[in-house]
This record gives structure tokens, C-alpha cells and sequence, in this order.
């Protein structure tokens, strides 16, 4: 029989989701900038935010060597009018949101009885009530379709504790069952819900990374675990996908 050329097989997958809009949060840099590349190359229209304007244009602009439809705004998503304008503005230019992946993150170290309520307030709100208010903007364009992905990327931290993690682990547990939450609630509409959980990935994130920066996870593998969920066959979702190194650093 004969096989498939590698051409051919490229055309079949490489414009996956087409006619689709996507919305990346914290997708300037590191890991959502690889999933923002990855859906737009796909064929997805691709909106992204942050709050650096110098790294959210740049990144736009390699989207436009992808995909034609790209819109980028400086958004805080801790906060509900910033969320609904992005939100707003994103759709008003690209169409209804089917593909919401909540990255925006950050890391914060070091025993929880040294830390301070505001550094608290800062990596609980960035890391879990952003995905609360995001996904509560866009539900309800997916709702009217009957259809669409959230995938929350969590991390390793959600379901295992280290010493200094306490704030970082306490959001990312929350991510955790908020999703698993999530799921229930919307999968009567065909609204998949899923979470990733990522080992220490070799990004500019500051804090807790890995022993070995040779060996730990690249931006592409996040990306890739994405772009499995999103390309899987209706009628089923993945719940959960972790992700590690081949080689422990």
C-alpha cells in the first residue's frame, strides 16, 4: 500500500483548526507564546495579553507570519474590567472565543509564614482568579455555540508539594479542582475542559526551576500537549495531561 507522502500529510494537518479563534493569556512569552504560535500555525485566528506591550507586539508579529487574524492587547487579567474589554475587543475583531488557554502565571518562593498578604493576593490572583474571570467572559459564547476548549495550564506543583512552594502550590491546587469543577459544569453544553500539568519548563519564570536547564521541559511541550487537546476527536476530552522530562535534572 502506498504511503502517504510527507507533503500530503502535512496539508491534512497542518490547518487543524481553521476558521477557529483562540485566546491566550500571558502569551507574549515562554509558554504561552509557544501555544500561541503552535494554534495560530494550526490555522487558528489568535488573540493574546499580558502586561509587557513591547513583548506582546513582537509576538504579534510573528503570529502574522502564521495566521491573519491576530489581535493583542496590555491587559491585567486579575482584574474583571480588564478581562471583559480584552474580551470584548478580541471577539469584536476575530469572532467568538472557542479556544480559551489560561497560562498567565507567576512564581513566588519561599516559606508561606515569610510571605506577606500582598504576595499572596499577587500569586493566588494571577495564577487562579484570572482563570475565574477569564473563562466567565468567554463561557458564554461558547455556551451559545455548543462547543468550544478551556485548557488551564497548571503545573506538577498542583498535585505535589515541595519545601519554599507554599504559595505557587496553594493556586495551582486551586487550578486544579476549579477545573475539575469546571468540567462538570459545562460539559452538558460541549464545552471541554482541560488542565496541563507541567514539570519545570525552561522559560524566564523566576522561581522554582529546574536542577538542570539542559534537561527540563522546552515551551514546545506545553505547546504540543495543546495542541493534543484541541485537535482530539469530538465526543471526548482529556481531563488531565502531565507533562515531564525524559531525564531527570
Amino acid at each position: 500500500m502506498a504511503g502517504i507522502s510527507k507533503t500530503n500529510a502535512e496539508k491534512d494537518t497542518e490547518k487543524l483548526l481553521e476558521n477557529r479563534v483562540a485566546l491566550v493569556t500571558g502569551g507574549s512569552r515562554g509558554i504561552g507564546r509557544a501555544i500561541a504560535i503552535r494554534l495560530a500555525e494550526l490555522g487558528a485566528a489568535v488573540a493574546i495579553c499580558g502586561r509587557d506591550s513591547e513583548k506582546l507586539r513582537a509576538t504579534a508579529d510573528e503570529l502574522h507570519e502564521r495566521t491573519e487574524g491576530v489581535f493583542w492587547q496590555a491587559a491585567d487579567m486579575t482584574r474583571a474590567d480588564d478581562v471583559e474589554k480584552f474580551v470584548s475587543a478580541a471577539e469584536a475583531k476575530l469572532g467568538p472565543i472557542q479556544v480559551l488557554v489560561n497560562n498567565a502565571g507567576i512564581g513566588l518562593f519561599g516559606p508561606a509564614h515569610e510571605k506577606s498578604e500582598e504576595d499572596w493576593d499577587r500569586v493566588l490572583n494571577t495564577n487562579l482568579k484570572s482563570v475565574f474571570l477569564v473563562s466567565r467572559a468567554v463561557v458564554p459564547s461558547m455556551i451559545k455555540k455548543g462547543a468550544g476548549d478551556i485548557i488551564n495550564i497548571s503545573s506538577l506543583a498542583g498535585r505535589n508539594t515541595f519545601a519554599g512552594g507554599g504559595l505557587y502550590c496553594a493556586s495551582k491546587w486551586g487550578v486544579q479542582g476549579l477545573s475539575g469543577c469546571m468540567a462538570e459544569d459545562l460539559r452538558g453544553y460541549g464545552i471541554r475542559v482541560s488542565v496541563i500539568c507541567p514539570g519545570s519548563v525552561a522559560t524566564e519564570f523566576s522561581g522554582h526551576t529546574a536542577k538542570d536547564a539542559s534537561k527540563a521541559l522546552q515551551p514546545e511541550d506545553v505547546a504540543h500537549a495543546v495542541e493534543a487537546i484541541v485537535t482530539q476527536r469530538p465526543g471526548s476530552f482529556m481531563s488531565e495531561i502531565h507533562v515531564r522530562p525524559l531525564r531527570k535534572s
